[in-house]
């Protein structure tokens, strides 16, 4: 039986972080049933300098989640439309988060999931799972075998041409030849 990540999984380096969280699985469960989906792409947000990252603009009521222990959840709203969830990494104070972009299904996850607002819809995962610690009950990730780094693709995040020298670093991950990742 596979168990929770610990709290301390993500008091490490951002993209290290953001390659050991593929192949784990996501759990939340919604009136009582599990949603659970393999996590397959990833994108790294590396703090203050990082001109991509929400915590470049310093600490916000939006963005002082991402400041505190690693391993809660970062959910916020783009386009005052789709959710988007990362989880907090590095130390507290750090302003490091990983985006999770997609994930491959497993059990009671319906919709498309390629991509991080459709990934946060299929899933149910919104704005009231923002600060939730991610080894709850109701919303963790569970820990599976290490995916081996010849089958870890990196490339530059999507959507994050404004961020200047930050735009072509190599921060997205993904799982290669999955059906499930967002973007090649």
């Amino acid at each position: 039986m596979a168990t929770r990540l610990p709290r301390a999984f993500y008091q490490r380096d951002t993209m290290q972080a953001a390659r050991a969280l593929l192949g784990k699985e996501l759990v939340h469960v919604v009136d009582g049933e599990a949603r659970r989906a393999r996590i397959v792409e990833t994108e790294a947000y590396v703090g203050v300098h990082d001109l991509a990252s929400h915590s470049s603009k310093g600490v916000t009521k939006r963005t002082e989640v991402m400041y505190g222990p690693p391993g809660v959840a970062y959910v916020y709203l783009i386009y005052g439309m789709y959710h988007c969830m990362n989880v907090v990494t590095e130390p507290e104070g750090k302003g490091c988060a990983v985006l999770l972009r997609a994930v491959e299904p497993l059990a009671n996850v319906e919709g498309n999931t390629r991509g991080p607002g459709l990934l946060c819809r299929a899933m149910g995962i919104d704005l009231t799972l923002n600060r939730c610690a991610m080894d709850s009950d109701a919303f963790h990730i569970l820990d599976a075998p290490e995916v081996p780094s010849r089958q870890i693709v990196s490339r530059p995040r999507i959507g994050v041409a404004y961020a200047r020298d930050w735009a072509e670093k190599e921060l997205r991950f993904y799982i290669a030849g999955n059906p499930f990742i967002s973007k090649k």
